[in-house]
């Protein structure tokens, strides 16, 4: 998702500050309720069954804002069971669940939905039930940050639908399993719109099928695991543009679907997504997704990182709304939606945190992901200074990290800190090299796969050969910043230096320059230390605070 601290840039940045500072105020007094628990815990009656496929079937009434249809469970038995819990917000009806052909009761208890079978399943056993729903869906009021449908218009008068639904969950308007440690192994969306509109969804067009009743059926297929909040309906009149992509992995099939009226913009977008594939299969590895290909949608709301079919609103411009959040100029030469949305291919949708806390694991590698397209084309140094002028939207006002298993997710600052603390780690590491093998190889260890914290944490640890685990924990953890003590001794060219930190016991490399401006690595503690700098005072003495976020204090 893109960053909601990008607002200050259209005046939108004290409302998203007052909007964490309440979320943050509830976190600290505990307030979840039962809903919360709902949908954020991994319950028995959710952890008894794998989903294992999802066949979506909805129509969309656009001029009544309505939906009906049905979604296929395919699950395989992972405990002995016969109750489970599926979500879907309370304000959609469930007309049936039916199993076998015969209807199954159930019971709704806020968003959650339990049903009872006639007979237990056994570990292992594979089956499939079906729930049929309907209703006007939560109508989003300012997508891609709060969550639903989409209803706009474009110039024409012509319908231009989509949907988001990020953090609030992909319950608000389809049923499923809706916790993103569960992904289906692939699925079948099936949409049905009114004949003259084109639906794209995720996936490949397979089928495309006209029915009696004045709508046209488009059945898209995925074939690849895939969150379920990256589901997403895009309903327009829209034209289609196609080419290939000679990536790592063979052809890649690249296609656009604009409105009609921003055909001529199509070669813009052509370039930034081909540059963009270039730079990330660099660094990333190749694109996770080939048997799904690569789409861009264009959407009325601003962007979302829908898996294979990019939402795009960024109206064809380089920046974001053709400004630049790091004030260094770096951010204004490609499009920001098309990287930025891209980059969670990798981390996001390849790489996937189980539990909503852990988002920040999605917004903090892809926060990075920007800095690393500006180093594939314009060089280490012009990333660099795009990450520190990154650091004017920190608010330092909670951690990164957000409770586990009430469905909340940690500070805006994510994106922005959490991009610092990864060049920091690479400054640290004094090994571009590795650092590339590094990022490469988390995403063919984790390759569609679900993590948290431990995993992220233990993999760097581990390819790193650095000790992260107090940096982590004082950076995506705990909600301030360490500070570097420095005090100079009797002693020519000699300091005592240990680091201040909530953290206890904290430790971090930290570069200092050296009289003849050369950056020394030292390893400092929570414990004072001498280390002697040859030709230095207190005066001269300089630590590396353009690419580590820290506080300094030298006596």
């Amino acid at each position: 998702m893109i960053n909601k601290g990008k607002a200050v840039l259209s005046g939108l940045l004290l409302l998203a500050g007052l909007q964490q500072g309440q979320a943050q105020l509830m976190k600290a007094k505990e307030i979840y309720n039962k809903a919360d628990s709902l949908r954020g815990q991994l319950t028995p009656l959710r952890t008894c069954y794998d989903v294992l496929y999802y066949h979506l079937d909805v129509k969309v009434d656009i001029d009544n804002k309505f939906i009906s249809g049905s979604n296929e469970f395919k699950f395989k038995a992972v405990d002995r069971f016969n109750k489970l819990q599926f979500d879907l917000f309370d304000n959609l009806s469930v007309d049936k669940v039916v199993y076998k052909g015969k209807n199954l009761e159930f019971s709704r208890e806020y968003n959650a939905v339990f049903v009872n079978f006639p007979e237990y399943f056994e570990k292992g056993k594979e089956d499939s039930f079906t729930v049929y729903y309907s209703g006007n869906p939560i109508q989003a009021t300012r997508a891609p940050w709060d969550g639903g449908f989409d209803w706009k218009k474009d110039s024409n008068g012509k319908p231009w639908v989509a949907t988001a639904c990020q953090g609030l969950g992909a319950s608000v308007w389809w049923p499923n399993k809706d916790h993103q440690s569960d992904e289906p192994e692939g699925m079948m969306i099936s949409v049905a719109v009114p004949n003259g509109l084109m639906n794209v969804s995720n996936g490949r067009l397979v089928k495309t099928e006209k029915l009696k009743d004045g709508y046209t059926k488009y059945h898209w297929q995925v074939k690849n695991p895939i969150n379920n909040y990256n589901v997403a309906l895009n309903i327009g009149d829209y034209a289609h543009f196609k080419e290939t992509y000679a990536g790592e992995k063979g052809k890649l099939d690249l296609d656009y679907y604009v409105l009609k009226e921003n055909a001529g913009k199509i070669d813009f977008l052509k370039k930034n997504a081909n540059e963009t594939l270039k730079a990330f299969e660099h660094w990333f590895g190749p694109y996770p997704f080939y048997e799904d290909g690569y789409k861009l949608v264009e959407t009325s709301h601003l962007g979302m990182e829908h898996q294979s079919a990019i939402a795009y609103g960024n109206k064809f411009q380089n920046g974001y709304l053709g400004r630049d959040g790091s004030g260094t100029g770096w951010g204004m030469k490609w499009d920001f939606i098309v990287v930025h949305e891209s980059g969670h291919e990798w981390f996001g949708n390849n790489i996937t945190a189980k539990d909503l806390a852990d988002m920040w694991i999605h917004e903090s590698f892809t926060n990075y992901s920007e800095a690393l397209f500006i180093d594939y084309f314009y060089g280490k140094k012009a990333s660099q200074a795009y990450v520190n002028g990154n650091r004017t939207a920190i608010q330092n006002n909670s951690p990164l990290q957000g409770p586990y298993g009430v469905n909340k997710e940690g500070s805006g600052d994510m994106y922005n800190k959490g991009g610092v603390l990864h060049n920091m780690i690479r400054t640290m590491l004094e090994d571009d090299d590795k650092w590339r093998e590094l990022l490469r190889g988390m995403n063919k260890q984790f390759y569609h796969q679900t993590v948290d914290y431990n995993d992220i944490l233990s993999y760097m640890n581990e390819h790193t050969g650095i000790d992260l685990t107090k940096v982590f924990d004082q950076y995506v953890r705990h909600k301030g910043i360490p500070t570097l003590e420095i005090k100079e001794t009797p002693k020519a060219g000699t300091f005592l230096i240990r680091w201040i930190s909530e953290v206890d016991n904290f430790k971090m490399p930290v570069h200092i320059f050296d009289k003849d401006g050369k950056a020394i690595r030292i390893q400092a503690t929570s414990r004072w230390t001498t280390h002697s700098f040859e030709g230095l005072t207190k005066e001269s003495i300089k630590p590396d605070t353009y690419n580590y976020y820290i506080g300094v204090s030298i006596q």
